[in-house]
């Protein structure tokens, strides 16, 4: 079986068709080879969905981009004011704007399409179309996945915009608009420990593919579940499960962003990308099969002799002098997490590298963690980037594991120092640089180890820190959320969230 990163195929939405049966006798395969009522018949039918489930993940990827830029560790960059305006508007808090921003409207329709197919597959787990049931070895455990995954999306709908839709007995149809009401988010948060909680009971602790959720990706989703909601008796335990797993740390930092990082023993959950089936759709950028954002990072005009590994990009999504002064010396994760490409012009003479300084809200650095490298694309260079995004790395549940221990009410302060020692040995490659496990330490912590990995804005938000942080620019009220898409609220009626 090959890799699931080049297994994720788009699966069309088939259509459900009535017939008039006293009018004509209408067969639809006289017009269509495949219709619903052939589908979920066999194990591979249904292990086809499952993969068609994972394919919105990829579409996702602009959440790890906004998680920087609406923070104050990156700004929106590019050509001009206008360039990816809907970036420059979630960067500038252009509240009056953010209603009708494209990319939160796409991001939301990515996450509900992965509900849709997740509620589809899961609504014929035991009888199909036609009333029979197909068993087979394993199922529990892709029934498993696919849980992870409508659990996966709603998190992220639910802390971009708080009290959202939430349906899981059915995909929505045209018959459902102007039906649909926003369900409190304390409910969303339910359903989704249950389908973590679910998905935990009955996945393997191994993948059978590379890429595939198992036991442990569940377990740390569902702790940092718990950690925004504050349920730290939780969330520390479960944490736990992780942190004794079979994970470890890469002694160099930087090596876990290169291609031969990808899935590696410090990797959790990563959505994965491939360029095997090149795509060429400019009106639909980031619904390939490729990762759209690693282009958005790039220098632009860079270009150099051919040992130079890098390729040029758009300049958006820079990292900002506040983040690379945060980081003190000695500690590697600032040169894996910063670019400054006037620094590596002046150290590589002999690759001749040129650039164009960023035109817009220039940094002088760029984010290395994704900058788009030689050979890792294919077609049209742009849209088909390989580079899968780490979600979870053990890093990070060593932080929540730590937060969650300082915060529990029966947590170990022992433990919490342990896991943050981890993380910052490994961090400066010795033990002279530990420091006190406070929570606002591991906070601190979390923005230098996770930066341009999209957890900073969120991180501020459910920490209480936003407003303090990121100043007079932002609003409180919004209680650091982004705004239901105005077309959702024309379409469906849906109310607006406070502050726009």
């Amino acid at each position: 079986m090959k890799n699931i990163k080049n297994s994720i195929v788009l699966t069309m939405i088939l259509s459900i068709f009535v017939g008039c049966s006293d009018v004509v006798e209408f067969d639809p395969h006289d017009e269509y080879q495949v219709t619903e009522a052939d589908y979920l018949q066999t194990e591979s039918d249904y292990r086809t969905m499952a993969v068609s489930c994972y394919t919105p993940t990829q579409w996702l990827n602009q959440m790890v981009v906004i998680g920087d830029i609406a923070s104050d560790n990156a700004v929106a960059g590019g050509e001009n004011a206008s360039d990816v305006l809907s970036l420059q508007n979630i960067d500038d808090y252009d509240y009056q704007l953010l209603a009708n921003n494209s990319t939160l409207q796409d991001l939301w329709l990515s996450a509900y399409e992965g509900i849709n197919r997740t509620n589809y597959l899961i609504s014929y787990k035991d009888v199909n179309l036609l009333g029979n049931t197909v068993n087979f070895e394993g199922k529990e455990a892709l029934f498993g996945e696919v849980r992870f995954l409508r659990a996966y999306y709603y998190f992220n709908l639910v802390r971009m915009f708080g009290d959202v839709v939430l349906f899981t007995d059915r995909k929505l149809g045209i018959t459902d608009f102007g039906t649909l009401q926003r369900s409190p988010k304390a409910e969303v948060y339910a359903q989704i420990e249950t389908d973590l909680t679910n998905a935990i009971s009955v996945l393997p602790t191994s993948a059978s593919q590379q890429g595939r959720i198992t036991k442990y990706a569940a377990q740390a989703l569902l702790g940092k579940v718990y950690l925004y909601q504050e349920k730290f008796d939780l969330a520390a335990p479960m944490l736990e499960n992780v942190v004794n797993g079979p994970f470890s740390l890469v002694p160099n930092f930087d090596d876990i962003f290169l291609f031969e990082g990808e899935n590696g023993p410090e990797s959790i959950y990563e959505v994965q990308y491939s360029n095997g089936s090149p795509y060429y759709n400019w009106g639909g950028q980031t619904r390939g099969q490729g990762n759209y954002a690693v282009q958005q990072c790039g220098v632009r005009g860079l270009s150099g002799s051919a040992d130079m590994p890098y390729n040029a990009g758009w300049s958006t999504n820079l990292p900002t002098q506040d983040l690379a002064a945060a980081y003190e010396d000695g500690d590697q994760r600032k040169d894996a997490t910063v670019f400054d490409v006037a620094a590596y012009a002046a150290d590589n003479p002999s690759l001749n590298v040129t650039f164009q300084v960023a035109p817009f809200k220039n940094t002088d650095l760029y984010n290395k963690k994704y900058l788009p490298r030689k050979g890792q694309t294919s077609g049209q260079i742009e849209l088909n980037y390989e580079n899968n995004q780490r979600i979870i790395r053990f890093a990070d549940v060593l932080l929540m594991a730590a937060e969650a221990n300082l915060r529990a009410s029966n947590g170990s302060a022992a433990k919490a120092q342990t896991y943050l020692d981890m993380v910052r040995d490994r961090a400066f490659g010795d033990t002279n640089h530990r420091v006190t496990a406070t929570v606002q330490a591991i906070w601190d912590e979390r923005r230098l180890e996770l930066a341009m990995e999209g957890d900073r804005f969120f991180d501020l938000v459910r920490t209480g820190q936003a407003a303090t942080v990121l100043g007079s620019g932002y609003s409180t009220a919004t209680k650091g959320l982004f705004p239901i898409p105005q077309r959702e609220i024309d379409l469906s009626g849906l109310t607006q969230n406070d502050g726009y």
